[in-house]
């Protein structure tokens, strides 16, 4: 076992073969099953964990070896902008609306972390963590470490919110009889960042270009308030 634990470190490929390979497989399991909870995401953090665990490979190690997957995040994300482009005069419509509903969104993020650290007794180190768990990885994790975080939690609570957005959207909008793509789009990006906003794409061009447009006002919003809501714990 150990000398298959240093073949796999040792192998510069060994990262994103793993996690490409795993992403793929999750993809193809959504796309036969055709379900929501058949998340790629999370079908392929499960095969990487259950990997990692057999092999007893550091998580140190699989997360260098990843560097270029990582590389590419704040690029994909910019990719994001192509749909909202293409939507502009949209945009120019319901910009009062959006600004707003962005706005309430991430000041409702916010305070509802706040209340649940008090409520049960988490630290600021806890809560400056927890704090960035709507907005895209990339500038979570830069709040997290600058705000003083846990980085690495900060980066599994971001997944997980992400992943909760992209199962339960569509539960969540049949309750609430939401049917307007802006609406939609905007909620989704607001609430569950990227992984959110390829569910958006899902349900049209409208929805992802609206969801990639949140995303980027409620990481600019979030940054901008953090600091802020930071000095209540």
């Amino acid at each position: 076992m150990e000398n298959m634990r240093d073949i796999f470190i040792q192998t510069a490929c060994f990262g994103p073969v793993l996690t490409l390979g795993a992403f793929l497989f999750g993809a193809w399991v959504h796309k036969k099953t055709q379900n929501t909870l058949a998340n790629p995401m999370v079908i392929a953090m499960i095969i990487v964990m259950a990997f990692l665990w057999c092999f007893q490979i550091d998580y140190s190690d699989y997360q260098k070896s990843t560097d270029i997957i990582t590389y590419f995040l704040t690029p994909a994300t910019v990719c994001l902008a192509i749909p909202l482009y293409e939507k502009l005069s949209l945009l120019a419509e319901n910009l009062r609306a959006i600004l707003l509903s962005v706005l309430a969104g991430v000041a409702v993020n916010l305070a509802s972390i706040l209340a649940m650290c008090r409520l049960f007794g988490l630290t600021h180190e806890h809560y400056v963590t927890i704090m960035p768990k709507s907005v895209t990885t990339p500038i979570g994790m830069g709040m997290s470490e600058e705000l003083g975080g846990y980085v690495t939690l900060t980066v599994a609570c971001i997944v997980i919110t992400g992943n909760f957005g992209f199962m339960a959207a569509g539960k969540i909008f049949a309750l609430f009889g939401i049917t307007d793509p802006v609406a939609r789009g905007l909620s989704l990006g607001n609430a569950a960042h990227a992984i959110g906003t390829v569910r958006a794409l899902q349900y049209g061009l409208t929805e992802g270009a609206m969801g990639g447009l949140a995303i980027a006002l409620a990481g600019l919003m979030t940054v901008a308030l953090a600091p802020v809501f930071a000095g209540l714990l």
